[in-house]
């Protein structure tokens, strides 16, 4: 279940990249735009960071509750965009949010069971 773990987060990683390559080729000439749209980019990856650190340290509740509470916040996020651009089945929400829902799914568990303590 750890490589699982990782490798969602890591989807997470990718998901963040391509947002940035696509957000700067579609508002490049937009800054106000493209700023925001590189501010959830960050958003992303240090998300997908911070579950990369929870799927290495299983007795750190602190941290997973953390990553949990991030997560659902972008599974929403991402279900949100989908719903604005009138598609709930877009391939980037989706894989967004889905992606996420997963996370947490891990998050709470890690925050839940009885681990070995961080050290």
């Amino acid at each position: 279940m750890k490589t699982t773990d990782r490798v969602f987060a890591w989807i997470l990683v990718l998901g963040g990249l391509l947002h940035g390559v696509g957000s700067y080729l579609g508002y490049r000439k937009e800054p106000m735009t493209l700023l925001w749209a590189l501010c959830a980019t960050l958003l992303t990856l240090l998300l997908a960071a911070i579950n990369l650190l929870r799927a290495g340290r299983r007795g750190d509740p602190a941290l997973a509750w953390i990553c949990f509470a991030g997560n659902l916040a972008w599974a929403v996020t991402a279900f949100t965009f989908s719903a604005l651009i009138g598609n709930i089945f877009d391939v980037r929400g989706s894989i967004h949010g889905i992606t996420a829902l997963v996370l947490a799914g891990f998050s709470l568990n890690s925050a839940t069971s009885r681990g070995e303590p961080a050290s």
